[in-house]
């Protein structure tokens, strides 16, 4: 007779031998990248199922994550280091190709890390792969150049109006703006003044997320391919 083959089980949690890691449904993981040289894929683990009868070996299916330099837009001025974009790209892939866990925080969270390490990561876009468009398509903005919060980089904010600014738009440097103590932006002090006295922060504040100046977050023509699994 021949062989039947085996009823895939879905598993609700799945030890990972190789890294000597449990994963289990909604955790985010790095996954073995195809293309030598490149960094590992993050990507969240929407569902395990078992191959073979004894549930030794697993496929994983994946919701990938993207790099903004792998979206049709590219990596714009305030992408974070550490940015990432859940998609629509679904995949099935071996657990095999797992090579660790990894934490995508929130953007709120994120900004309130005392420390980043390797494998944490931020999410404020879902992307759609096959036409670049964001949810939200809309983001705050700031500074003079009304940019998107970047929490990779510093801030003065002025205490009188609370709006932030780069150090760089306001005709200094980070270096001498992490030695500022008050700052006034030139709205809010018509006389001139010496940038020795500014207050400055590389942490973000509730205000930051939410302000009514926004940007909308458009797509470009460039061409895009979807990430092979």
């Amino acid at each position: 007779m021949p062989k039947q083959k085996a009823q895939k089980k879905q598993l609700k949690s799945y030890k990972l031998k190789h890294i000597n890691k449990t994963i289990q449904e909604g955790d985010a993981v790095l996954m073995r990248s195809s293309e030598p040289g490149k960094p590992s894929y993050v990507a969240r683990v929407e569902a395990i199922e078992s191959t073979d009868a004894r549930g030794s070996n697993a496929r994983v299916r994946v919701r990938w994550y993207y790099r903004p330099e792998e979206s049709m837009g590219g990596r714009r001025q305030f992408h974070g280091a550490k940015e990432v974009f859940l998609s629509d790209h679904y995949d099935l892939q071996s657990a095999d190709t797992i090579e660790g866990k990894c934490k995508v925080h929130s953007f709120g969270s994120y900004t309130k890390l005392s420390s980043v390490g390797n494998d944490d990561f931020f999410c404020r876009f879902e992307y759609n792969s096959a036409t670049g468009a964001f949810n939200p398509d809309r983001v705050a903005v700031f500074c003079k150049c009304e940019m998107p919060y970047n929490p990779d980089d510093l801030m003065v904010q002025c205490e009188d109006c609370s709006e932030w600014f780069h150090p760089s738009c306001i005709g200094t440097t980070i270096e001498a703006a992490k030695k500022l103590d008050h700052f006034y932006c030139e709205e809010c002090s018509p006389e001139e003044q010496s940038l020795d006295n500014s207050i400055s922060t590389s942490k973000t504040t509730d205000a930051k997320v939410n302000r009514k100046r926004s940007l909308e977050v458009s797509k470009t023509r460039n061409k895009h391919t979807k990430r092979s699994g």
